[in-house]
């Protein structure tokens, strides 16, 4: 197993870590885990060198921290670096902090939890935290010895991540990175801002959720084939994450001992700038047929907002042509449903025309709205 300094605490993280959150489950329930599988899944990874064991507290309907307090035991705890996340969100009183730490360390069977995270920062969390005295709450949790480390997790722009960074002085983060995801949240410029201030880097989705290896079109996988070297999808992406020397660990949500076996083997030689030029023009040219695939070419620049009907105009068009780009109308559709609760979906359209007259890219951006609705309603 290959390791990395962890930012500045002076520890070595496998560059590989274990993330719970898509554990083998029972007849498609996610809150049935497949528990025999799964504890030897966890335990097979750490014989093989992993030592970062990642989950949360509402993974697998509040679940996963309790499958993981027992895939820990009989001395697996002493060989990794646990780490959990404070489920901001729920938090209505200063003392819930508290309060879930203590339910957590009790889930886990564990005294103190190595990393713990503030789970899923965006601007409304964010403001929660700071409501709440979030910081007041690291320092006691810290003294008291049940979180050594402290970081947080993050899904929002770029300039809410250095916010947030500069707010504390935090351990590591975690954050959502691939190689279609360059520019996506906190994307290349957060990774190499938190590398700056000498942070630990975690990153989640390398697969993008499964995105970059599932349901392949055509045009993607003849672009893999060109290569003179043969390696999976997985592979090709997991190693465009490793080969940034600010990453420290790579959580994989690995769902069977198959997976896992592959992951340590990728996870072996994947070093930083490893990847040769034709090995990285290999992925530009996957990322191209990827958003070859987009139907509409919105660039996102947003002359069209603010729509005077609410409706988020570039988003609805970014999940409709993600639909067609990642071959997964149906997980799309639940995207979309998000659009609808928050009020800035599509339908809400009453063709006023005005984005049109301010679209640099002169889309028909009313009849394109209708064909959002009308493929993801």
């Amino acid at each position: 197993m290959q390791y990395r300094k962890f930012g500045k605490l002076g520890i070595n993280v496998s560059a590989l870590g274990f993330g719970c959150m898509r554990l083998p489950v029972l007849n498609n329930d996610e809150a049935q885990i497949d528990e025999p599988q799964a504890i030897n899944m966890i335990r097979h990874a750490i014989d093989n060198g992993v030592n970062y064991i990642d989950t949360a507290y509402p993974y697998h309907r509040k679940n996963s921290e309790l499958l993981v307090g027992k895939a820990l035991k009989d001395g697996y705890r002493e060989k990794v670096y646990l780490a959990t996340k404070l489920p901001i969100w729920l938090v209505k009183d200063e003392s819930d902090m508290m309060k879930y730490l203590d339910e957590q360390l009790h889930k886990l069977q564990t005294n103190q939890i190595d990393m713990y995270l503030i789970h899923s920062l965006n601007k409304e969390h964010w403001e929660t935290a700071k409501k709440y005295n979030v910081f007041k709450f690291i320092e006691e949790a810290k003294k008291s010895g049940k979180i050594k480390y402290i970081g947080f997790s993050f899904h929002d722009n770029i300039d809410l991540f250095k916010e947030i960074i500069d707010s504390y002085d935090w351990d590591f983060c975690q954050m959502q990175y691939n190689y279609m995801d360059e520019n996506h949240q906190a994307g290349t410029e957060g990774l190499k801002y938190a590398a700056s201030k000498n942070m630990g880097i975690v990153i989640m989705e390398p697969l993008r959720g499964g995105k970059l290896v599932k349901n392949l079109s055509s045009k993607i996988t003849d672009e893999f084939q060109k290569s003179k070297i043969k390696r999976s999808p997985a592979d090709w992406a997991l190693r465009w994450v490793w080969n940034h020397p600010e990453v420290s660990v790579v959580l994989s949500g690995m769902g069977s001992l198959d997976e896992v076996d592959e992951n340590i083997k990728i996870a072996e030689d994947a070093h930083v700038n490893s990847m040769t030029e034709e090995d990285l023009g290999i992925i530009k040219n996957v990322k191209d047929a990827f958003l070859s695939l987009s139907q509409i070419p919105c660039t996102s620049c947003k002359y069209c907002m603010p729509c005077p009907s609410g409706v988020n105009i570039p988003e609805n068009f970014s999940v409709y042509n993600q639909s067609f780009m990642y071959n997964d109308a149906e997980y799309y559709k639940d995207e979309y449903k998000d659009l609808v609760k928050e009020k800035k979906d599509a339908s809400r359209c009453i063709k006023c025309g005005r984005c049109e007259n301010a679209c640099p890219q002169k889309l028909q951006i009313r009849n394109l709205l209708e064909e959002v609705k009308k493929c993801l309603s």
